[in-house]
């Protein structure tokens, strides 16, 4: 919470590290008005159709250049279990591809 200016947002997303510890949210007054989300899929594709119409949005801004990936990890195919060590050990960070 420190790093964040006054109003600053902190998002949890994902528990790939573990649980955050408890904290009293009486800190995000005394630190600057500050906001605290934890969003999840399901509070915004609520319907199949939700989540389609968002899907389609995406893949047309990656369609379109808006939105770039570039891939840390490239593995062939014939490496996807040493590619599944790896995840699983988190040794990778960002997006890793899998390649025939």
């Amino acid at each position: 919470l420190d790093c964040l200016k006054p109003r600053g947002l902190f998002v949890s997303f994902g528990s790939s590290s573990g649980p955050i510890a408890a904290f009293d949210i009486g800190l995000l007054v005394q630190k600057g008005s500050l906001f605290a989300t934890r969003p999840s899929i399901a509070g915004y594709a609520v319907t199949r159709q939700d989540l389609l119409r968002m899907a389609d949005e995406m893949l047309a801004l990656v369609k379109g250049g808006k939105i770039v990936s570039e891939a840390r990890q490239i593995y062939a195919l014939k490496d996807a279990a040493q590619a599944h060590r790896d995840l699983e050990s988190r040794k990778t960070t960002g997006a890793t591809l899998l390649l025939p």
